[in-house]
């Protein structure tokens, strides 16, 4: 690597310093931009990830402070900037999987476990797709690369460019987010389950009151366009929800989880 640095010097006609930093900074940036809600999708094709990548690096590189001498050492600098960046590009995408666990059980709960089932390369439960297509359009909209490349920024702040993180900090850290995000998802599909419940209690009491009524075919079609219903009342909620949980997070990425 060490050997590389005058021919790269020489060939972009840039300051050997600058290439390091740039290179730092890439690797932290390519790593969560992997991951990263709407950016990251496999949808997207690897190209113009790459050019988002190589776009927030110019953004991101002049903000970044003192970085370790290359000739000390670059196995770890390198090594620790790819794992900052997969811990924060994994918090992120942990919002999504939120999301996705939230209409999962909304699907059971209310028999939309195949209406609106898309195929793609992350297959998706009933209401899932439209939940999810619908966050990272809002999130977009919200200004997501604008809260992306401050994100990056701060980051810098707490875990300087070519450190290698603390495994029991950044272990306390994943748990906390993971255990945030199955609450979050819990929490966004409470409405469903709760709908649900009292409508298959009350489906047992006019069952009981009435033994020879057929409630499954009565039910079933019923419980079908209630959750559908449900489903166009409170996806606003949902997703208001979702965001201000979302929001949080990129402006106190450390911070504990509320």
């Amino acid at each position: 690597m060490t050997d590389m640095m005058p021919l790269l010097t020489e060939l972009s006609g840039l300051g050997a310093d600058m290439l390091w930093v740039g290179l730092l900074v890439f690797l932290r940036v390519g790593a969560a931009m992997a991951l990263l809600p709407a950016f990251g999708e496999q949808s997207v094709p690897q190209r113009l990830r790459l050019v988002l990548a190589l776009a927030f690096t110019v953004i991101v590189a002049p903000a970044v402070g003192t970085v370790p001498d290359p000739a000390a050492g670059v196995f770890l600098p390198l090594a620790g900037e790819v794992l900052v960046g997969l811990f924060l590009g994994i918090a992120l995408r942990l919002f999504i999987h939120a999301l996705q666990l939230a209409a999962a059980i909304a699907a059971q709960a209310t028999s939309l476990s195949q209406l609106f089932g898309g195929v793609g390369p992350e297959p998706q439960p009933a209401i899932a797709n439209l939940l999810v297509m619908a966050a990272l359009a809002l999130a977009v909209a919200s200004g997501l690369h604008v809260h992306v490349a401050q994100l990056l920024i701060l980051s810098y702040q707490m875990l300087p460019a070519g450190g290698v993180p603390r495994s029991d900090d950044m272990a306390q850290w994943g748990v906390a987010q993971v255990a945030h995000a199955f609450a979050l998802g819990f929490a966004l599909a409470a409405p469903f389950t709760i709908a649900s419940l009292l409508y298959n209690i009350a489906l047992g009491v006019i069952n009981r009151a009435m033994p020879a009524l057929m409630v499954s075919f009565i039910g079933a079609p019923a419980l079908a366009l209630g959750g559908v219903a449900l489903m166009a009342i409170a996806a606003p909620l949902v997703l208001l929800v979702w965001h201000q949980s979302f929001q949080a997070f990129l402006i106190q990425p450390f911070a504990p989880p509320r």
